[in-house]
């Protein structure tokens, strides 16, 4: 066998100089012309594949943010202030909970029937919202729309290694998260505009003729490769209703923890435990199961343990910029919403860019090593803002929003490129649900652990203060900033000081949580990705 040196190519044997596409390679002739392998995907496929791909991304990107700037009608008109916030926290548990199921099924049954099923519930889901009589019954058509969410960000996801080989996977990986990317910006935009010239409903009623676009497209340009022949198991419906239920009570405990009722009470304590009871189920159940939803070689193969890791922690460092971010641009810098937008928005302009040429990297010195190298650098700038100056000026924060993109475009691609390449066809729709659900769960582990970092700093600045004239309580301080005016001068730069060490703190968190991924790529993850020899550019 070669070496890479002597065949050019990076330590994971991808070549540093890749050939030219094959001309006239479809879709539909994968792995059925020449000979090829059946999990060795085309050279490119048609546009309108990937426009539908893109579509159906921007159908749970746009959810994820267009609903939030709705709020105060919806509110107005439905009630139930004081559970609104599941609107966004019920959709992400059911997208969290169902995607190692979807995974498993689309390695069973393809990835084209798993698509249409999410994208035909999705729609379902909006239509129901647009419905909607009360916050109750918003709350649960949110949930269904979650369930139809899953399937989409997963699926979509496996379905661009499946038809993009290798080379070309950096492409399609830089449009997703251009998509991304765009809704962040343009979700919130767009929420307030229907929200205030036409009606809340038409942000759900607005996903029907997208989806229904989608849907047409996949149907008919659509055609997946054929993959190796192999046997299919019986559906592990028994694990997947535990992966369920484990992983709802978890994640219902994590989010309302510290905010519905204390910690260390008995609804926070009875819930953890009866999440860690139905783990142990879960893993009963998958040892047991002919073909588990959870498959034990998913942490036993060290490159995908690595990465979950890994990506787990870059869903709870996310929680600081995409989360306390906008809080500190307007409490501490004084901004208005447009402007704190703008602050957090540019890092989703670095990271597409970052991302599309993170390929020039890895080529050169493999994939574990280029997510070092930009987790590494994440730290650096994550730090960097404990070092600002109070008060700062707004480009401050914003050249560190958009350094970040830049450094996290580096790590994430790679890793998520690297370990599709290491299984084939049958395996890669579980691996790459695998590394979603952690990710998803880190976030929301991060978004508990840091809310008790903020609010314990606040607290304590408060406790001590000097000044008179301050909330009493933690939940008087965001009354009190959002109408600052009405403190004393004193006590609202007091409190606005405490507001920024709170999220100093919160981005002390989020560079240990980089220095941990950081050290689970040097300590855990193999230096070479072991890339299978079909999926490796000839």
């Amino acid at each position: 066998m070669a070496s890479a040196e002597s065949t050019g190519a990076s330590p994971d044997g991808i070549p540093s100089r890749p050939p030219a596409d094959t001309p006239g390679a479809g879709v539909a002739a994968a792995g059925t012309t020449g000979g090829a392998p059946a999990d060795k995907p085309a050279a490119r496929p048609p546009a309108p594949v990937v426009a539908s791909l893109m579509l159906g991304m921007a159908l749970v990107a746009l959810d994820s943010t267009i609903v939030a700037t709705a709020v105060p009608q919806i509110v107005g008109e439905l009630g139930g202030f004081s559970v609104f916030s599941w609107l966004f926290s019920g959709y992400l548990l059911a997208v969290t909970v169902t995607l190692p199921v979807y995974g498993k099924l689309s390695d069973t049954f393809g990835r084209k029937p798993v698509l249409l099923f999410g994208i035909g519930l999705f729609l379902v889901g909006s239509l129901l919202c647009a419905s909607a009589w009360n916050m109750a019954a918003l709350i649960a058509f949110r949930i269904v729309q979650g369930l139809g969410g899953g399937a989409l960000q997963g699926t979509i996801q496996t379905l661009a290694a499946d038809l993009y080989p290798l080379r070309d996977r950096p492409r399609i990986q830089a449009r997703m998260s251009s998509v991304w990317a765009t809704s962040a910006v343009a979700g919130p935009a767009l929420g307030g505009l229907l929200a205030s010239y036409a009606h809340w409903r038409w942000i759900f009623l607005i996903n029907l003729p997208l989806a229904g676009l989608a849907l047409w497209m996949i149907t008919r340009h659509l055609t997946e490769p054929v993959r190796s022949p192999g046997r299919r198991g019986p559906v592990d419906w028994a694990g997947a209703l535990a992966v369920f239920a484990c992983g709802g009570l978890l994640l219902f405990a994590l989010v309302q923890g510290g905010v519905a009722w204390p910690w260390l009470s008995a609804p926070s304590l009875g819930l953890l435990g009866a999440s860690a009871v139905l783990a142990a189920v879960v893993v009963r159940v998958e040892r047991r199961a002919e073909e588990p939803i959870l498959p034990g070689w998913v942490w036993r193969r060290r490159t995908i343990a690595a990465v979950n890791l890994a990506m787990g922690a870059l869903g709870l460092l996310m929680v600081a910029p995409m989360v306390f971010m906008p809080t500190y641009a307007q409490s501490v810098l004084g901004l208005g919403p447009v402007g704190a937008g703008l602050v957090m928005s540019v890092m989703t302009l670095s990271w597409p860019v970052s991302a599309a040429c993170s390929q020039h990297v890895y080529r050169r010195i493999g994939f574990r090593n280029t997510a070092a190298v930009g987790i590494a650098l994440a730290a650096v700038i994550l730090f960097s803002f404990t070092l600002l100056p109070y008060p700062a000026r707004p480009w401050q924060p914003a050249l560190i929003m958009l350094l970040l993109g830049g450094a996290l475009g580096l790590f994430q691609l790679p890793l998520i490129v690297g370990v599709q390449s290491t299984v084939g066809w049958a395996e890669r729709g579980t691996t790459t649900a695998s590394v979603l659900f952690c990710r998803q769960v880190g976030q929301s582990v991060g978004a508990a652990l840091l809310a008790a970092v903020a609010n314990a700093t606040i607290a304590a600045r408060l406790a001590g203060a000097p000044v008179p004239g301050l909330p009493e309580h933690l939940d008087d301080v965001a009354k009190a900033l959002d109408r600052p005016e009405l403190l004393p001068a004193a006590a609202a730069g007091h409190l606005r000081g405490a507001v920024a060490a709170a999220v100093q703190h919160i981005f002390l968190g989020a560079t240990a949580a980089a220095v941990a991924a950081l050290l689970v790529l040097l300590l855990v993850a193999p230096r070479r990705f072991p890339v299978l020899p079909e999926l490796r550019e000839e």
